[in-house]
């Protein structure tokens, strides 16, 4: 355990957080937030972080950790998540455990007897086990370092992600006021952020969002037409059979999976199935030897989503339209997490819609059945979307985004666009004059100058706007809605039964000040899976030597029996294939390699590259 830090200064915070970051983690700078994350944790404040997969949460709190006095408790809600973390921070020679209801009786009682020695820097629970009084008497008697909530959006009935057990820790913060917690996650819209801090009882929290742009992952949706067909061409089109690149398939039901799953073996692929319906033996074979690089492909269900720590995923692929953009964007984060080109695909069908529309209509809860409702058409949204498919994103999770990402099926493979300045101003308008009190097909039939009941007994058949869009269908209309959402001049307010408000940036709209161009139906599919990842634009000798490395790292993994990315990821092999270090000096100004691994890797690597270079 090192000293306290809770008295040093900014500036010494950070030198300190910068040398832990360079020791431990082989890295030399700390990428966009984490720095003042870490400060403010470290100096004992309260965080709300909101950041995507694959951005850099854990070390948000892992850092910290190391830099206070006690142990740090990290409340996670899978099994298999922390089991990866640990292991991955024990690879770097931390101090760290788990607690879990895995665990049997010697285990656990190994565990807790590290915790009272003060031996842990890093101790993982389940919230159940947090949760139990004695455990909780025993972390009352202890030095406690931080709390950390991951996945915090669990906590939210506003979340996709809701889990009961998760409702009781904000009693955490009566039983530990001087304790600073951190809550973390991935994917939180505006109400779901708030529920987040109101009950965990972080009303001073320092609130950190960062970007949700995760600018190497291209995203695709295809038309859902012959869908074994197009997933074994995207495969194909990725040169699977040569490279081993490996990815997730998720699919909605059990039996799609088991089908799709036997259909790739069947094709010669290195893939297997992973749902809750399987035996606990069999999930954790199939995780354990998608770790190890052993399966190339897992067919899954959502239930392989958090636990899922592996940097060098290069494809992500539903199978099936998700039910909410949250799940998206979560499940297609686990692709690229060490930062290199990976693709994330979606195949959509309205017979997906009609299926997902079934099980929201069968929630009991009419609140819960809301939500679910909002969720499912802002995902349907997305899959039709004509615009950026980036934006959509940027713009749903409230980080507004005009400008095309370069890197979408829409971008490379643009639709026809036209002068849509007029339309937007009549979709603005019609909206104002309903006092932004009304969906988006009321606000259509207005427009169109629909004869309904409803229009005449409301009298908006009075309004300025009615009438005013004959031009355009009521399908068209709803799209140019779509897309003035997805550009962030409109937004459905999910708290009052998703009517439509308009944004700032709609009065420049209004008053002509915008030229704005959106887009008509589209007609061509794009082609889509390309090579790329850690192999994208090494030179052939670079890419020999990668090859190589990577040789190395799985002989290394087998013989220490832990996964290849955690000797070190692709990303890492990547760098050292391209300025092959000579020396312990030159390895260790690798992104990646720090004083742990340097002693532990270093003589085996630096030989191989010794060589590479001689040759």
């Amino acid at each position: 355990m090192t000293r306290p830090v809770e008295n040093l200064n900014a500036s010494d915070l950070r030198q300190a957080a910068l040398g832990v970051l360079q020791r431990v983690y082989g890295y030399d700078a700390f990428r966009p937030l984490q720095a003042a994350i870490i400060e403010d944790v470290a100096a004992g404040r309260d965080c709300f972080v909101l950041m995507p997969t694959g951005g850099g949460k854990s070390l948000c709190y892992q850092i910290p950790a190391l830099m206070r006095a006690g142990t740090a408790i990290v409340v996670s809600p899978l099994i298999a998540l922390m089991q990866d973390q640990v292991s991955a921070l024990q690879a770097n020679g931390v101090s760290a455990a788990y607690y879990n209801s895995a665990m049997d009786r010697e285990q656990s009682v190994e565990v807790l007897a590290k915790l009272h020695r003060g031996e842990l820097d890093l101790l993982y629970v389940s919230p159940e086990r947090l949760l139990n009084a004695n455990f909780m008497q025993r972390l009352q008697s202890l030095p406690i370092a931080l709390f950390a909530i991951d996945e915090a959006h669990c906590i939210s009935q506003w979340g996709h992600d809701f889990r009961p057990e998760y409702s009781q820790i904000g009693q955490l913060r009566q039983h530990f006021p001087q304790v600073p917690f951190i809550a973390l996650t991935a994917t939180a819209d505006r109400v779901t952020r708030e529920d987040i801090l109101q009950r965990l009882g972080l009303q001073q929290a320092r609130v950190h969002i960062s970007s949700f742009d995760r600018p190497n992952i291209r995203y695709t949706v295809l038309e859902k037409r012959q869908p074994m067909k197009q997933l074994l061409q995207f495969l194909e089109a990725r040169g699977l059979g040569q490279t081993a690149e490996c990815g997730v398939v998720y699919a909605l039901s059990r039996k799609r999976v088991e089908e799709v799953a036997e259909a790739l073996k069947a094709e010669g692929y290195r893939a297997a199935a992973y749902h809750a319906g399987l035996p606990a033996q069999i999930r954790d074979a199939v995780h354990q030897r998608f770790l190890r690089d052993e399966i190339d492909i897992v067919v899954a269900t959502v239930a392989f989503g958090m636990g899922i720590d592996k940097p060098n995923v290069r494809f992500v692929v539903h199978y099936d339209l998700p039910k909410n953009i949250e799940g998206y964007y979560q499940e297609t984060g686990r692709a690229g997490r060490d930062g290199l080109e990976s693709e994330a695909l979606l195949l959509f069908s309205m017979q997906d819609v009609a299926t997902a529309q079934y099980f929201v209509e069968q929630i009991g809860n009419e609140e819960q059945r809301r939500i679910e409702q909002f969720k499912l058409s802002s995902m349907v949204a997305f899959a039709e979307s004509q615009t950026c498919r980036r934006n959509v994103l940027l713009n749903y999770f409230a980080e507004p985004s005009q400008k095309p990402c370069g890197n979408c099926d829409v971008c490379l493979n643009p639709p026809q666009l036209f002068d849509g300045k007029v339309a937007a101003q009549k979709v603005l308008s019609c909206v104002y004059r309903l006092n932004q009190g009304f969906g988006a097909r009321h606000v259509v039939e207005v427009l169109r100058g629909q004869n309904t009941e409803r229009i005449r007994d409301l009298k908006h058949d009075q309004l300025s706007t009615y009438g005013i869009g004959k031009e355009f269908s009521g399908e068209a209309w709803l799209s140019i809605i779509r897309q003035l959402v997805h550009l962030g001049y409109l937004y459905q307010d999910i708290q009052h039964y998703s009517v439509l408000r308009l944004t700032p940036s709609a009065k420049a709209v209004l008053r002509g000040e915008v030229d704005l161009q959106l887009a008509l139906p589209k007609k061509a599919a794009p082609k889509v899976g390309r090579p790329g990842g850690a192999r994208a634009d090494l030179a052939p000798e670079e890419l020999a030597l990668f090859e190589q490395l990577r040789a190395l790292r799985r002989e290394i993994a087998q013989s220490e029996d832990i996964p290849a990315y955690q000797v070190f990821n692709d990303a890492v092999l990547r760098e050292m294939a391209q300025h092959k270090p000579q020396t312990d000096g030159e390895l260790l100004a690798i992104n990646g390699v720090g004083q742990s691994k340097l002693a532990r890797f270093g003589f085996e690597f630096l030989n191989l590259l010794r060589k590479a270079d001689f040759d």
